[in-house]
Protein backbone atom coordinates (compact mmCIF):
# COMPACT_ATOMS: atom_id res chain seq x y z
CA UNK A 1 0.00 0.00 0.00
CA UNK A 2 2.51 2.73 1.20
CA UNK A 3 4.15 1.95 -2.39
CA UNK A 4 0.87 2.17 -4.77
CA UNK A 5 -0.01 5.67 -2.69
CA UNK A 6 3.70 6.65 -3.76
CA UNK A 7 3.52 5.48 -7.41
CA UNK A 8 -0.31 6.45 -7.65
CA UNK A 9 -0.94 9.71 -5.79
CA UNK A 10 2.63 11.42 -5.78
CA UNK A 11 2.32 14.10 -8.46
CA UNK A 12 -1.53 13.37 -9.45
CA UNK A 13 -3.28 16.64 -8.97
CA UNK A 14 -6.32 15.07 -8.17
CA UNK A 15 -4.84 14.05 -4.97
CA UNK A 16 -2.22 16.87 -3.97
CA UNK A 17 -3.59 19.43 -1.67
CA UNK A 18 0.09 21.49 -0.95
CA UNK A 19 -1.78 22.70 2.10
CA UNK A 20 -2.18 19.34 3.39
CA UNK A 21 0.28 17.73 6.13
CA UNK A 22 2.52 14.90 3.40
CA UNK A 23 1.19 17.03 0.46
CA UNK A 24 -2.14 14.80 -0.34
CA UNK A 25 -5.53 15.02 -0.15
CA UNK A 26 -7.04 14.86 3.40
CA UNK A 27 -3.13 14.62 4.73
CA UNK A 28 -0.89 11.60 5.60
CA UNK A 29 -3.49 9.87 7.33
CA UNK A 30 -5.92 9.71 4.47
CA UNK A 31 -3.68 8.22 2.27
CA UNK A 32 -4.93 4.35 1.84
CA UNK A 33 -8.40 6.10 1.41
CA UNK A 34 -7.01 8.10 -1.63
CA UNK A 35 -5.59 5.40 -2.69
CA UNK A 36 -8.74 2.84 -3.07
CA UNK A 37 -10.22 5.88 -4.98
CA UNK A 38 -7.14 5.90 -7.51
CA UNK A 39 -7.24 2.03 -8.21
CA UNK A 40 -10.35 1.34 -7.89
CA UNK A 41 -12.64 4.82 -8.73
CA UNK A 42 -16.01 5.73 -6.17
CA UNK A 43 -16.92 2.16 -5.67
CA UNK A 44 -13.91 0.80 -3.87
CA UNK A 45 -13.84 4.49 -2.02
CA UNK A 46 -17.01 3.93 -0.42
CA UNK A 47 -15.94 -0.07 0.46
CA UNK A 48 -12.82 1.61 2.48
CA UNK A 49 -14.25 4.30 3.63
CA UNK A 50 -17.25 1.87 5.16
CA UNK A 51 -14.58 -0.86 6.42
CA UNK A 52 -12.42 2.09 7.65
CA UNK A 53 -15.25 3.44 9.63
CA UNK A 54 -16.70 -0.26 11.22
CA UNK A 55 -12.82 -0.63 12.29
CA UNK A 56 -12.59 2.87 14.43
CA UNK A 57 -15.95 1.85 16.17
CA UNK A 58 -15.01 -1.50 17.11
CA UNK A 59 -11.35 -0.88 18.29
CA UNK A 60 -12.66 2.24 20.33
CA UNK A 61 -15.56 0.06 21.88
CA UNK A 62 -13.50 -2.40 22.44
CA UNK A 63 -10.71 -0.15 24.66
CA UNK A 64 -13.42 2.38 26.29
CA UNK A 65 -14.47 -1.41 27.44
CA UNK A 66 -11.78 -3.25 28.78
CA UNK A 67 -10.48 0.46 30.51
CA UNK A 68 -14.17 0.32 31.79
CA UNK A 69 -13.56 -2.89 33.04
CA UNK A 70 -10.34 -2.29 34.28
CA UNK A 71 -10.89 0.47 36.60
CA UNK A 72 -14.17 -0.68 38.06
CA UNK A 73 -13.50 -4.04 38.34
CA UNK A 74 -9.34 -4.32 39.29
CA UNK A 75 -8.64 -1.12 40.44
CA UNK A 76 -12.07 0.03 42.01
CA UNK A 77 -13.19 -3.58 43.91
CA UNK A 78 -9.92 -5.34 44.31
CA UNK A 79 -7.62 -2.04 45.02
CA UNK A 80 -9.75 0.78 46.85
CA UNK A 81 -12.54 -1.32 47.77
CA UNK A 82 -10.73 -4.35 48.74
CA UNK A 83 -13.05 -6.95 47.58
CA UNK A 84 -15.80 -5.60 49.12
CA UNK A 85 -17.92 -3.84 46.49
CA UNK A 86 -20.94 -4.98 45.11
CA UNK A 87 -22.18 -5.64 41.32
CA UNK A 88 -24.31 -2.39 41.40
CA UNK A 89 -20.97 -0.10 42.39
CA UNK A 90 -18.92 -1.76 40.09
CA UNK A 91 -21.05 -1.41 37.62
CA UNK A 92 -21.52 2.15 38.21
CA UNK A 93 -18.20 3.10 38.58
CA UNK A 94 -18.08 1.66 35.01
CA UNK A 95 -20.65 4.35 33.70
CA UNK A 96 -18.16 6.99 34.72
CA UNK A 97 -15.33 5.38 33.98
CA UNK A 98 -16.39 5.32 30.63
CA UNK A 99 -17.69 8.90 30.20
CA UNK A 100 -14.17 9.77 31.77
CA UNK A 101 -12.01 8.06 29.07
CA UNK A 102 -14.29 9.35 26.37
CA UNK A 103 -13.64 12.65 27.37
CA UNK A 104 -9.99 12.29 27.77
CA UNK A 105 -9.96 10.13 23.86
CA UNK A 106 -11.66 13.35 22.65
CA UNK A 107 -9.26 15.90 24.05
CA UNK A 108 -6.07 13.43 23.11
CA UNK A 109 -7.79 13.25 19.28
CA UNK A 110 -8.07 16.81 19.19
CA UNK A 111 -4.17 17.25 20.27
CA UNK A 112 -3.12 14.81 17.88
CA UNK A 113 -5.37 15.55 15.17
CA UNK A 114 -2.48 16.36 12.91
CA UNK A 115 0.11 12.91 13.85
CA UNK A 116 0.29 10.22 11.73
CA UNK A 117 -2.30 7.21 12.98
CA UNK A 118 0.27 4.39 12.06
CA UNK A 119 2.90 5.85 14.28
CA UNK A 120 1.01 6.74 17.12
CA UNK A 121 -0.06 3.07 17.31
CA UNK A 122 3.38 2.49 17.18
CA UNK A 123 3.66 4.31 20.25
CA UNK A 124 1.16 3.31 22.46
CA UNK A 125 2.78 0.15 21.92
CA UNK A 126 5.82 0.60 23.28
CA UNK A 127 4.18 2.36 26.15
CA UNK A 128 1.77 -0.86 26.70
CA UNK A 129 5.04 -3.29 25.71
CA UNK A 130 7.24 -1.49 28.51
CA UNK A 131 4.16 -2.46 30.92
CA UNK A 132 3.24 -5.78 30.00
CA UNK A 133 5.58 -7.79 27.72
CA UNK A 134 8.34 -7.88 30.65
CA UNK A 135 6.16 -9.36 33.27
CA UNK A 136 4.35 -11.72 30.67
CA UNK A 137 7.66 -13.20 29.80
CA UNK A 138 9.24 -13.51 32.92
CA UNK A 139 6.51 -15.05 34.59
CA UNK A 140 6.79 -17.81 32.05
CA UNK A 141 10.44 -18.35 32.30
CA UNK A 142 11.76 -16.74 35.38
CA UNK A 143 11.03 -19.02 37.85
CA UNK A 144 12.21 -16.64 40.75
CA UNK A 145 9.92 -13.51 39.83
CA UNK A 146 7.45 -12.61 42.73
CA UNK A 147 4.59 -10.69 42.33
CA UNK A 148 6.82 -7.58 44.17
CA UNK A 149 9.23 -8.01 41.37
CA UNK A 150 6.34 -7.59 38.84
CA UNK A 151 5.01 -4.59 40.44
CA UNK A 152 8.10 -3.29 40.54
CA UNK A 153 9.33 -3.84 37.26
CA UNK A 154 5.99 -3.00 35.41
CA UNK A 155 5.64 0.73 37.27
CA UNK A 156 8.94 1.16 36.01
CA UNK A 157 8.53 0.41 32.58
CA UNK A 158 5.09 2.33 32.42
CA UNK A 159 6.34 5.56 33.67
CA UNK A 160 9.74 5.46 32.29
CA UNK A 161 7.80 5.40 29.14
CA UNK A 162 5.75 7.77 29.37
CA UNK A 163 7.77 10.22 30.80
CA UNK A 164 10.17 9.46 27.58
CA UNK A 165 6.73 10.09 25.37
CA UNK A 166 6.31 13.26 26.64
CA UNK A 167 9.71 14.44 26.47
CA UNK A 168 10.36 13.34 23.61
CA UNK A 169 10.07 14.48 19.60
CA UNK A 170 6.34 14.09 19.31
CA UNK A 171 4.96 15.94 22.59
CA UNK A 172 7.40 18.04 23.74
CA UNK A 173 8.70 19.06 19.87
CA UNK A 174 5.52 18.83 17.68
CA UNK A 175 2.38 18.84 20.30
CA UNK A 176 4.05 21.33 22.83
CA UNK A 177 6.05 23.31 21.25
CA UNK A 178 8.72 23.59 23.61
CA UNK A 179 11.90 23.36 21.12
CA UNK A 180 14.32 20.33 21.39
CA UNK A 181 13.33 17.71 22.92
CA UNK A 182 14.95 16.47 25.79
CA UNK A 183 15.20 12.82 25.12
CA UNK A 184 15.70 12.65 21.90
CA UNK A 185 14.45 9.01 20.30
CA UNK A 186 10.54 8.55 19.20
CA UNK A 187 10.25 5.35 20.42
CA UNK A 188 11.48 4.93 23.93
CA UNK A 189 10.83 0.70 24.01
CA UNK A 190 14.25 -0.21 23.83
CA UNK A 191 15.09 1.60 27.33
CA UNK A 192 11.87 1.56 28.90
CA UNK A 193 11.70 -2.34 28.49
CA UNK A 194 15.36 -2.99 29.33
CA UNK A 195 14.24 -1.02 32.80
CA UNK A 196 11.13 -2.88 33.50
CA UNK A 197 13.24 -6.08 32.82
CA UNK A 198 15.86 -4.75 35.56
CA UNK A 199 12.93 -3.86 37.92
CA UNK A 200 11.67 -7.16 37.73
CA UNK A 201 14.77 -9.04 38.19
CA UNK A 202 15.96 -6.94 40.75
CA UNK A 203 12.44 -6.55 42.99
CA UNK A 204 12.27 -9.88 42.75
CA UNK A 205 15.77 -11.00 43.93
CA UNK A 206 15.34 -8.65 47.01
CA UNK A 207 12.00 -9.83 48.19
CA UNK A 208 12.56 -12.19 51.07
CA UNK A 209 9.46 -11.98 51.86
CA UNK A 210 6.79 -15.90 53.12
CA UNK A 211 4.81 -15.04 50.14
CA UNK A 212 7.60 -14.66 47.32
CA UNK A 213 8.81 -18.01 49.12
CA UNK A 214 5.42 -19.86 48.11
CA UNK A 215 5.37 -17.76 44.68
CA UNK A 216 9.13 -19.73 44.17
CA UNK A 217 7.69 -23.11 45.03
CA UNK A 218 4.50 -23.13 42.69
CA UNK A 219 6.74 -22.24 39.65
CA UNK A 220 6.98 -25.51 38.61
CA UNK A 221 3.16 -26.23 38.48
CA UNK A 222 2.57 -23.05 36.24
CA UNK A 223 5.39 -23.95 34.08
CA UNK A 224 4.15 -27.66 33.37
CA UNK A 225 0.43 -26.32 33.08
CA UNK A 226 2.02 -23.46 30.64
CA UNK A 227 3.85 -25.32 28.40
CA UNK A 228 2.05 -28.51 28.22
CA UNK A 229 -1.57 -27.46 29.09
CA UNK A 230 -1.82 -30.58 31.36
CA UNK A 231 -4.08 -29.18 34.85
CA UNK A 232 -5.12 -25.82 32.82
CA UNK A 233 -8.75 -26.81 31.49
CA UNK A 234 -10.68 -26.75 34.64
CA UNK A 235 -12.28 -23.32 35.72
CA UNK A 236 -10.49 -21.05 38.55
CA UNK A 237 -11.98 -18.67 40.92
CA UNK A 238 -10.54 -15.22 41.06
Amino acid sequence: MGFGAIVLLTGHPEFADPSAVGGIKGGQNMAAVNLSAAVGGNLLLGFISAVAFATILAVVSGLTLAGASAISHDLYANVFAHGRSSEQQEVFVSKIATIVLGIIAILLGIAFEKQNIAYLVALTFSVAASANFPILLMSIYYGKMTTRGALIGGWLGLITATVLVIVGPTVWTEILKLGDPIFPYKYPAFISMTIAFLGIWIGSMLDGSERAKKEHEAFEAQDVRCQTGIGAEGAASH
